[in-house]
């Protein structure tokens, strides 16, 4: 299993930092370590449990995307501020298309982003030098 590792970051504007965990996952069977890492984090900061079901669901649906679709594995980054908890994916994949709504129910795959944006109540994507993130958003 890889390990956590806690990292402060500056972010423009704000007196104190935001402590930021992160966790990498390259197999399969790093993501239930990965669920639970985001779980114990979550509420950490404050999330209330119904929230942390939601964010754990959409960080499982885009990590399990990038073991399908890219190479490498990926990392998950984590971090409050400002009453939200913010949560990177990012892995080396392409730029993923958001707002293409809920395929019918006779499609066989293409529900995980859509329902990320469903239970999240910001999703975007990134470039940043570690690659192509997805940055989702819940309010605490």
């Amino acid at each position: 299993m890889p390990a956590d590792r806690r990292e402060t970051r500056t972010v423009a504007g704000q007196s104190t930092p935001p402590i930021v965990d992160t966790m990498t996952y390259e197999v399969a069977t790093d993501l239930r370590a990965l669920r639970t890492f985001v779980g114990a984090e979550a509420l950490a900061r404050g999330l209330s449990p119904q929230r942390v079901e939601l964010l754990t669901l959409a960080v499982s649906e885009l990590a399990t995307n990038t073991l399908q679709h890219t190479t490498g594995g990926g990392q998950v980054r984590l971090w409050a501020e400002g009453g939200q908890l913010f949560c990177d994916v990012v892995d080396q994949g392409p730029v993923r298309a958001f707002g293409r709504g809920m395929p019918t129910a006779d499609a066989v795959r293409g529900r995980g982003l859509a329902i990320v944006e469903q239970v999240c109540d910001e999703v975007a994507v990134l470039s940043d030098p570690d690659g192509t993130v997805v940055r989702i958003r819940l309010g605490m």
